[in-house]
C-alpha cells in the first residue's frame, strides 16, 4: 500500500457524531486509505504526524461564506485555513460571483476595481475557471444568488416580477446550477431581493426542484439535493413572519430550506427565542427539511445603509446616493429612521468597520455615538454624512443580539456554524479596517468556549455539527467523515487549548491550538504554520 501520510496515535473524532476513538490514519494521495488500524513497520511514507493527545477530525466547513471577490484578489485565505476552515459555502445572502449581466455586473464593478481584480466574467463558468487558476488552500462552493439573477433580468427597481421575468430567471438559475452552483440564496434585506414576493422565489425553487412544469435538474423532493438558504426579510421586529415565510417557501416547492445566521435581533425582539425555536422544530417535526447557522458572537456585521428606509435603495446606487443627497429626501430619511429608531442607545451598539477613503479611517471601530460626540452632530446626521462621504462603501458591527439566545440557536441538532465573512489574510489587498472577528475565529470560539468551556455539547456533537452535518446539507460529496475512500480534509488540535483570539478592536489575531490542517491531502498549516501549499479545489453540483 502507498502511503503518504501517516497520522499517529491520535483521537479520532470522525465527524458522524459517535464517540472517538484512538487511532491511526493513512492518507494516499488525495484521500483516506485506512483508520483504526496501527500502522505497519513497513510503511514508509513521507511524511508522519505524531497527534498524541491530539483531536484528529475532518476538516471544518464553513456553512456560510463570502469569499467570492476576495479570494480573487487574495486566494492565500488565512484567516479561513488557520481556523481549520477546509471548505467553504459561498454565493450566500442572494449575492453571488454569478451570473453577472446588466446591472448587475454594473453595480459589482465597484467591488472589484477596490480589490484590484482585473479579470471580468458573466457566467459560473467564466468564474470558474479563473478561479481555478488561483490555486487555493480551501475547497470552494457557491450557491447561486437570487440577487444576481433578478438584477441579471430587470435591475434593481422596485417592481413586480412578470411571467416573462419569471422565465428569464428561471433560465439563469438553471444554467448556474448546470455549471456548477449547489442551491439558490436570498437576501431578503438587500436590493433588488426585498423587493421580491414570496410567490416569485416559490416560483424559482419550483424550478430548482423540478416540479413541473420544469423537468427534472437537481435530485428531488424534501431531503434531496438542492436548497433554497435565506438571509429572511427580517430577524428582529418581524423575525417569526420571516420564518414562517421561509418554511412556506420550502412547503410550497417541495425543497428543503435553510435560514442564514438566524438570530433575534433587538432587545424587544429577545423573548422571540421559545416561538423561534418550537416553529423550527414543529417545521422539522412535519418533515420539512429545515435547516439553520449561526456564527459564536452576539454582534452582527453588514453594510451601514441597511439601516435606512427601504424606499430609499430602489434603482442602482447612484440613485441611492442622489436621495441622500437631497435635502428634501434626506429629512424624509433621517425621520423614518429616527422613527424606527427612537432610543439614543442605538446608535451606542452601531460601530464603523470599514471605510474606504483614508481621510474617515479614524472613525473604524467607533460607534456612531462616539463619532457624533466628537464631531457635535447628531448620530443620524453623522449616518447620512459617512454614506454620502464613502459613495455608499461602509460596513459596520451592529451589538444587538443575546447571549443566551445565541447559545439556544448553537445547542439546535441542525444549527451549524457559518462564520459569515469573506476570506481574508493577515497581510495584503484584504487585511484593511476592523472586520468582524468571526472571519478569524468562529470555529476555534464555538469548539473552545461554547462547547469545551461551555458545555453546550459534546465535542463529538460539536464536530458533527461543522463537518458531516454542513456536507450532507450542501450535497457536498464524499467530505466531512473520516472514512476510508473519501477525501482526506483533516484537522489536527488540541481541544484543551483551542480557542480564538480575534476581538473586535484587533480582529487580525491567528486561533490558537491548531497544529495541523490538511486539505486534498496535501498539509497546509504544518506544525502551526502555512505551508503555502495550494491543495483546494472548486466543488460544483453534483462532481
Amino acid at each position: 500500500m502507498k502511503v503518504d501520510l501517516i497520522i499517529k496515535n491520535g483521537l479520532v473524532f470522525d465527524g458522524t457524531g459517535s464517540e472517538p476513538f484512538e487511532a491511526d490514519i493513512g492518507i494516499s494521495g488525495d484521500k483516506v486509505v485506512f483508520i483504526n488500524r496501527k500502522s505497519k513497520g513497513w510503511l514508509k511514507p513521507e511524511k508522519v504526524i505524531d497527534a498524541h493527545g491530539l483531536a484528529v477530525a475532518p476538516g471544518f466547513i464553513d456553512a456560510h461564506s463570502h469569499s467570492e471577490f476576495t479570494l480573487l484578489a487574495d486566494p492565500r485565505a488565512e484567516g479561513k485555513v488557520c481556523q481549520g476552515i477546509t471548505t467553504e459555502i459561498n454565493g450566500n445572502c442572494g449575492l453571488s460571483a454569478a451570473p453577472l449581466y446588466g446591472e448587475a455586473l454594473d453595480r459589482r464593478e465597484e467591488d472589484l476595481k477596490e480589490l484590484g481584480i482585473s479579470e471580468r466574467w458573466s457566467t459560473f463558468e467564466e468564474y470558474f475557471e479563473i478561479l481555478g487558476k488561483k490555486d487555493l488552500p480551501i475547497n470552494f462552493a457557491t450557491l447561486v444568488g437570487h440577487g444576481n439573477i433578478r438584477a441579471s433580468v430587470i435591475g434593481y427597481d422596485n417592481r413586480k416580477v412578470t411571467r416573462s421575468d419569471i422565465k428569464k430567471m428561471s433560465t439563469f438559475l438553471r444554467k448556474s446550477i448546470r455549471e456548477g452552483a449547489i442551491g439558490l440564496s436570498t437576501g431578503l434585506i438587500y436590493p433588488p431581493g426585498m423587493y421580491s414576493e414570496t410567490a416569485e422565489l416559490i416560483e424559482l425553487c419550483k424550478t430548482l426542484i423540478g416540479n413541473p412544469p420544469y423537468p427534472p435538474l437537481v435530485k428531488g423532493g424534501k431531503g434531496g439535493f438542492g436548497i433554497y438558504t435565506s438571509h429572511m426579510r427580517s430577524e428582529g421586529d418581524e423575525l417569526t413572519e420571516s420564518i414562517e415565510e421561509t418554511i412556506k417557501i420550502g412547503k410550497e416547492s417541495g425543497i428543503k430550506v435553510h435560514i442564514s445566521h438566524i438570530k433575534t435581533s433587538g432587545e424587544e425582539n429577545w423573548h422571540k427565542i421559545d416561538k423561534v425555536i418550537s416553529l423550527l422544530q414543529e417545521s422539522n417535526r412535519e418533515g420539512d427539511c429545515l435547516t439553520c447557522d449561526r456564527y459564536p458572537y452576539t454582534a452582527s456585521s453588514t453594510d451601514l445603509d441597511t439601516v435606512l428606509p427601504s424606499w430609499t435603495f430602489s434603482g442602482s446606487a447612484e440613485k441611492e446616493l442622489k436621495r441622500l443627497k437631497s435635502s428634501r429626501l434626506q429629512r424624509k430619511i433621517k425621520k423614518e429612521v429616527k422613527d424606527a429608531h427612537p432610543h439614543n442607545d442605538y446608535w451606542d451598539k452601531v460601530f464603523i468597520s470599514s471605510v474606504n477613503s483614508e481621510k474617515n479611517m479614524w472613525m473604524e471601530g467607533k460607534s456612531l455615538s462616539e463619532i457624533a460626540r466628537m464631531k457635535g452632530k447628531e448620530p443620524v446626521d453623522i449616518l447620512c454624512d459617512i454614506l454620502i462621504e464613502e459613495r455608499l462603501k461602509v460596513n459596520a458591527i451592529f451589538s444587538f443580539m443575546h447571549e443566551e439566545n445565541l447559545k439556544k440557536f448553537l445547542s439546535l441538532t441542525f444549527c451549524m456554524i457559518g462564520s459569515d465573512s469573506s476570506a481574508r489574510s493577515f497581510s495584503g489587498s484584504t487585511c484593511k479596517g476592523k472586520p468582524h472577528p468571526r472571519g478569524f475565529g468562529s470555529f476555534p470560539r464555538f469548539l473552545g468556549t461554547y462547547v469545551r468551556d461551555g458545555i453546550l455539547m459534546s465535542m463529538s456533537e460539536a464536530i458533527h455539527k461543522i463537518t458531516m452535518l454542513p456536507a450532507k446539507t450542501f450535497g457536498i460529496n464524499n467530505r466531512g467523515i473520516l472514512k476510508e475512500g473519501l477525501f482526506a480534509d483533516v484537522v489536527i488540535f488540541d481541544y484543551e487549548k483551542i480557542i480564538d483570539r480575534a476581538t473586535f478592536h484587533d480582529p487580525f489575531l491567528r486561533p490558537e491550538g491548531i497544529y495541523y490542517v490538511i486539505v486534498n491531502g496535501s498539509p497546509v498549516i504544518w506544525e502551526g504554520e502555512m505551508t503555502g501549499i495550494k491543495a483546494g479545489r472548486v466543488l460544483k453540483y453534483g462532481r
